[in-house]
């Protein structure tokens, strides 16, 4: 893994910037928070394209900045790639000129054996067909494509992708994301990418970055920071719960089977090939608890869990932590059911998941 480590300070107008972390990279790391958290202000400050910023930063025992012994790389000297929001491509020149451009400019010094080729970019991407075109003439899924190419052309360590899909729609964010993993997945490079989408973050991340109020408050994996109860302010009650690993079976009258440890869950049908590893995220709202396994339901996921903790905060709900054959699941319900099922930690139950909850959070 790529270490990553920044101590750094930026006072703009009435928001302070003001984080320490070190981070180990590897894959894709979702820089999550809400709009004004400081997610773009870290992209930036790694970027050294904050130069009144003040502090440490360092990438791979590279330092980038040490503002007490004077020392600012920058931005074009750092073996970074940076996708913007809005893609930043030039009108005036094609496709083919706006990634040759980048190529022309990749900084001296790079070992040939690690330069990223015109070729293999343009094909990871499927390019080709757009290589004549001028930008004004592409959607903007196209012109993310095209941003991300010119970004790899720098042969960048570490690339930086800052909401690229904000100014998507559902179905060119469906189309694009699997570029962004085959990215990662290709040329090993890290990725920080940066978005306010719990299920963006799931379907891409391994590991997530949260903000709030330019501080970075809590680091780790994924499913790990999803079913933290404490910081679902900042991760959103409402999308609230866990991550459980499957395995995908196959499909029977309109519904596939997913095998998680000796549990087999329904979901509507999904094109994924059987036996393939997959990520469901399960929202703490959707899971329902019974004290005996219920007979003649809706229901079509009924699962044997253990109650691991009761959490019950001022509102009228209870937070329960369960385990479902060593993995984690997260239920949310009244605090007068858990008084009336006289819950307790250490308890078998069943937990009962409705198919229809699971549409859209499956990912591979």
């Amino acid at each position: 893994m790529a270490k990553l480590t920044t101590q750094s300070n930026l006072l703009l107008d009435n928001f302070l910037f003001d984080s320490a972390e070190t981070l180990e990279l590897n894959g894709i790391t979702a820089i999550f928070g809400s709009s004004g958290a400081g997610k773009t202000t870290l992209l930036r400050i790694l970027a050294g394209l904050e130069n009144r910023a003040t502090g440490f930063v360092s990438y791979k025992n590279e330092i980038w900045q040490d503002t007490k012994n004077g020392v600012f790389i920058p931005s074009y000297e750092r073996k970074i790639g940076y996708v913007f929001q809005d893609g930043r491509l030039f009108s005036h020149l094609t496709v083919e000129d706006n990634l040759y451009y980048s190529l022309k400019r990749v900084h001296k010094g790079l070992n040939e054996k690690t330069t990223i080729g015109f070729s293999e970019t343009i094909k990871s991407l499927d390019l080709q067909p757009l290589l004549h075109r001028y930008p004004n003439f592409l959607s903007g899924g196209e012109q993310q494509r095209v941003a991300m190419g010119r970004a790899l052309l720098r042969s960048p360590q570490l690339l930086l992708m800052d909401e690229p899909l904000s100014a998507l729609d559902l179905k060119r964010k469906a189309e694009i994301l699997p570029y962004i993993k085959n990215v990662a997945n290709q040329f090993q490079i890290p990725i920080l990418y940066v978005t306010h989408n719990i299920d963006e973050a799931t379907h891409l991340a391994q590991r997530m970055v949260l903000l709030s109020s330019g501080r970075i408050i809590a680091s780790g994996e994924i499913g790990e920071i999803l079913e933290r109860a404490d910081l679902w302010p900042l991760t959103g009650r409402l999308e609230a719960g866990a991550l459980l690993q499957a395995t995908v079976g196959p499909t029977k009258k309109g519904m596939t089977h997913l095998l998680v440890g000796e549990e087999t869950l329904k979901i509507p049908a999904v094109s994924i090939e059987p036996k393939t590893k997959a990520r469901l995220r399960v929202q703490a709202k959707e899971v329902a608890i019974a004290t005996q396994r219920p007979s003649h339901l809706s229901i079509r996921n009924i699962m044997t869990a253990r109650v691991l903790s009761i959490e019950t905060g001022e509102s009228i709900f209870s937070e329960l932590l369960l385990d479902v054959g060593g993995q984690h699941l997260r239920s949310r319900i009244t605090r007068e059911a858990v008084k009336e099922l006289e819950l307790c930690e250490g308890q078998q139950v069943y937990a009962l998941i409705k198919s229809v909850s699971f549409e859209g959070r499956l990912f591979t």
